[in-house]
């Protein structure tokens, strides 16, 4: 009973952290995706050329698009604001990059394969199904509604 007991209340007492693992998933995806938007952004013309060497349909448009996506994701990522929103077309962005660029790699991030993008899509699942957690605006807004 003893055993129970203690599992109760170290359950109890882990459930009162839970956010913080959010607040890092949320930061850690801000700052992954910082660089690569900083570089898509730099070089748009460069991005939409490599985008249509892979038979991209409408590469510049879909440079702009994954540029702004992941430029949103940081912003909104490190707010906590749009959380579950902004998750779907980050998670769609890794989905692409796995299978377009980095599959035919293997697994391997130090082989360019998909290990890291995947880390990421899963990463934004979490985020997806749990939000953005208390330390977020998204709470914030959600207490002022109540």
């Amino acid at each position: 009973m003893k055993a129970i007991e203690f599992y109760e209340k170290s359950r109890d007492k882990l459930n009162q952290l839970k956010d913080i693992p959010l607040l890092f998933v949320r930061l850690i995806l801000a700052y992954g995706f910082y660089e690569p938007t900083k570089m898509k952004w730099s070089n748009i013309a460069g991005i939409a050329e490599w985008f249509g060497s892979m038979n991209y349909p409408f590469p510049l448009l879909n440079a702009y698009l994954a540029a702004t996506t992941e430029a949103l994701g940081v912003v909104l990522l490190l707010l906590g604001l749009g959380t579950r929103i902004i998750s779907i077309p980050l998670m769609i962005t890794m989905l692409v990059a796995i299978f377009t660029v980095h599959l035919g790699n293997g697994f391997a991030a130090g082989d360019n394969g998909f290990e890291i993008p995947l880390y990421y899509l899963l990463m934004l699942l979490v985020l997806l199904t749990q939000g953005a957690g208390k330390i977020s605006v998204d709470a914030l807004i959600d207490r002022k509604r109540s």
